[in-house]
């Protein structure tokens, strides 16, 4: 038996006890559960990567602004359905600064965080049309969109983008919507799981097949800004973050407090839907809503039948943190550059030790360093690396349940404090001592 770095039989035991049929296959909550379960019998910490949640403080101005709104009294309010006037205001201001995309306050609406913003459009663009009942999810993606779908009982179609990008991307989107029940093309940029972040030759093709096809893109900002191999911090001024809106009207746009501004345990985020979309009359929508008018279904149908609104003093945070990154007085980007200076020396000791970069590169650039990375060892699939890792400390999750490459695992560097540098590359050196590439 190896000395691994945790307890060999205690691992083994664990595992067996937790009756997931597939460790490797098991949701990032389930792994969650059992590396919690492992720590507190060995009493030994992981080196945990399977949560792609912030490590760093809420930003204190949100914070200050949610307290001052509890004192207030707002707790005792309901929010209006469609958002704070004054948090929508920043909102459309954000986009145009930001993103150089001009959208009004009716258009931006605060969700209970982004992933309630892609559950009520999967609720609400998959019925638009009759015939086009399915979303084209490019892979790999976070593993909850598709479970949403299973839970709405709405369809997906998906295909991993790692042998598709630039130029081949076209041929490869353009074959699923020749089929005609396509309603919407999903996708993050940066990505999770994989961090690929899309070329603007790419945004343009997905951008023009969604006019051609009459579909529309679902774009998950929930990583704004954090593509650090350019500097998308300075409000009205460019490099803007790149987007599908500049190439069509065709889309809705979610972006996340979570990351950027680190208020991830208040749940909130933004939805903003283009000024065509939301004015789209629809009639096969009245299958489903009271409205066939696509902005009305959207807030007074999916959104009120969800949730009635966001809570009411996280949209007062959301608005001051957007107002002090629009006036230019609170750089947003700056401070969240620790993940990227993190994952280039995390990268580093795994490629160090015998493991490789799966989704390594944009077309021909390498990839950015930012959140999450990829990584894999040879002979071993995502599935068997996720648990073999296990009796080494480490814990990250399979490719598999994004849809990206089996061989693969999602790493996210914001759980990883650096003092715990030291011990990560011990277990890595274990690892590859216990599994030496060119051994039979």
């Amino acid at each position: 038996m190896k000395d691994t770095p945790i307890n060999h039989d205690v691992v083994r035991r664990l595992i067996a006890e937790s009756q997931i049929p597939s460790i490797g296959k098991a949701t990032i909550r389930e792994v969650k559960k059992l590396i919690n379960q492992i720590e507190n019998e060995t009493g030994q910490k992981f080196v945990r990567m399977e949560m792609g949640v912030p490590g760093l403080p809420a930003t204190h101005i949100g914070v200050e602004a949610e307290i001052q709104a509890l004192k207030n009294g707002c707790a005792a309010i309901y929010p209006e359905i469609d958002g704070l006037p004054e948090l929508k205001t920043e909102m459309a201001r954000f986009v145009k600064l930001f993103m150089d995309v001009d959208v009004t306050s009716e258009n931006c609406i605060p969700t209970v965080g982004s992933m309630q913003g892609g559950y009520a459009a999967f609720m609400t663009v998959n019925r638009m049309y009759k015939e086009k009942d399915t979303t084209l999810i490019l892979d790999p993606c976070f593993p909850v969109h598709k479970q949403q779908h299973a839970v709405i009982g709405t369809k997906f179609e998906s295909f991993d983008v790692y042998d598709y990008r630039g130029d081949k991307l076209k041929e490869k989107i353009e074959s699923y919507l020749k089929k005609g029940n396509i309603a919407s093309i999903m996708f993050s940029n940066p990505n999770n799981p994989s961090w690929i972040c899309f070329t603007d030759k790419e945004l343009k093709i997905i951008g023009d097949l969604a006019n051609q096809y009459n579909a529309l893109v679902l774009e998950d900002l929930a990583y704004f800004g954090m593509d650090f191999r350019k500097d998308y911090s300075k409000p009205g001024m460019p490099p803007f973050q790149p987007s599908v809106a500049k190439y069509t009207d065709n889309y809705i746009m979610f972006v996340s407090g979570s990351k950027v501004f680190s208020y991830a345990g208040q749940r909130i985020g933004m939805m903003v839907i283009s000024p065509k979309v939301f004015n789209t009359h629809a009639p096969d929508l009245k299958r489903y809503y009271a409205s066939d008018l696509f902005g009305k279904a959207m807030v007074y149908g999916a959104i009120y039948s969800l949730s009635s609104g966001t809570a009411h003093s996280a949209q007062y945070a959301m608005a001051a943190m957007l107002k002090a990154a629009n006036e230019g007085k609170f750089n947003f980007v700056e401070e969240v550059k620790e993940y990227g200076e993190k994952a280039k020396i995390m990268k580093k000791m795994f490629t160090d030790n015998g493991f490789k970069i799966v989704y390594d590169k944009d077309e021909n650039d390498p990839l950015a360093d930012g959140f999450y990375f990829t990584f894999s060892y040879p002979g071993f699939t995502g599935e068997q690396l996720l648990e073999e890792l296990m009796y080494y400390g480490i814990s990250a999750i399979s490719l598999a349940i994004t849809g990206g490459r089996n061989e693969g695992m999602r790493a996210c560097v914001s759980l990883v404090l650096r003092h715990q540098f030291p011990d990560l590359e011990y277990r890595l050196k274990k690892f590859y001592e216990h599994h030496p590439v060119n051994s039979d």
